[in-house]
C-alpha cells in the first residue's frame, strides 16, 4: 500500500521533509544553546554515546552521526585535544582503538545533557508523555523500515 502519490505530495506536510525540517530546527537550536559550552551537536552525540555506552569506536560513532570518516577523526582529535574525548587501545582486539570519556569529559556531558532535554522539552511542548510515547514508537517503525529493503508491492 502506498501512503503517498507523486500527483497529490505535498513537500510543506509530508513526513520526510518535515523530519529533516524539525531536524535542521533542533540542531540550530541544539548548537546555539551548546555553544557556551563550546559543543556542536555531534560532539554533544559523541559524549552522550560515551557516556552511556561507556566505550565506542570512532567507526560505531561515524555510524551512528552518518559522518564521513574524515571529518569523524578530526572531530574526535579536537575532542581528544581539548582533553573530553581519549583514545583507547582495545584490550580484547589490540588493533581497535576505543574512545572514553575522561574526567573533563564525565564532568561537561551533565551539563550539555541538561542542555540536550531542554531543547528536547522545548520542541515537544504541548506533548502529552503518551503522545511523545507514540512518537518515539511511530519513528522507530520509520528507522525499523529503513533497516530492511523495501519490496516490491505484488511480488
Amino acid at each position: 500500500m502506498s501512503i503517498y502519490e507523486p500527483a497529490t505530495y505535498d513537500f510543506s506536510t509530508a513526513v520526510p521533509p518535515m523530519m529533516g525540517r524539525v531536524r535542521t530546527a533542533m540542531v540550530a537550536a541544539l548548537d546555539e544553546r551548546l555553544a557556551p559550552l563550546d559543543l556542536k551537536t555531534p560532539d554533544y552525540i559523541v559524549l552522550a554515546m560515551l557516556a552511556n555506552g561507556g566505550t565506542a569506536t570512532a567507526s560505531a560513532v561515524c555510524s551512528f552521526l552518518a559522518h564521513d570518516p574524515g571529518a569523524m577523526t578530526r572531530k574526535i582529535d579536537a575532542l581528544e585535544s581539548r582533553g573530553i574525548v581519549r583514545r583507547v587501545r582495545s584490550e580484547e582486539d589490540r588493533r581497535a582503538i576505543k574512545l572514553e570519556l575522561t574526567a573533563e569529559g564525565k564532568k561537561l556531558y551533565p551539563k550539555a545533557l541538561a542542555i540536550g532535554v531542554e531543547v528536547a522539552n522545548d520542541f515537544l511542548r504541548g506533548f502529552s508523555k503518551a503522545e511523545v510515547k507514540l512518537l518515539e514508537g511511530l519513528l522507530k517503525r520509520i528507522h525499523d523500515n529503513s533497516q530492511v529493503p523495501a519490496t516490491v508491492e505484488g511480488k
